[in-house]
């Protein structure tokens, strides 16, 4: 139902900045959770951030808490994930994804995901 698009991932030295965009199409997302998530090779998907529609402070993983900023801005139908301090650990696929419920950490409440930007965090 919603098409959702991230750009902003590249290659990065530790210590340095990466903002994410997700854009969305098809329909608005003033009234869909969003999150973003990462999955290294070898590892599973995980949740790094992720906002209620109803809007309050995002969560975060306990390893980005202080490093990564998740925001949204629903007149641009855009969520972001300012990304500071990046470590090499940070390496992953980061995908934005859409839920339209409130239960934002709940994996399979998020049926609408973005393609995936590669970033790389080099030591």
């Amino acid at each position: 139902q919603v098409q959702l698009v991230e750009s902003g991932g590249g290659l990065v030295q530790a210590g340095g900045s990466l903002r994410l965009s997700c854009g969305a199409s098809g329909h608005t997302l003033s009234r869909y959770s969003m999150g973003w998530f990462r999955q290294a090779p070898g590892k599973e998907r995980e949740v790094v951030a992720a906002i209620s529609w109803i809007g309050g402070t995002p969560y975060y993983t306990d390893s980005v808490k202080g490093r990564f900023t998740m925001s949204r801005d629903n007149d641009k139908n855009t969520v972001y994930l300012q990304m500071n301090s990046l470590k090499p650990e940070d390496t992953a696929v980061y995908r934005c994804a859409a839920n339209p419920g409130l239960h934002i950490q709940i994996l399979e409440n998020y049926l609408d995901w973005g393609q995936g930007t590669q970033v790389t965090v080099s030591s």
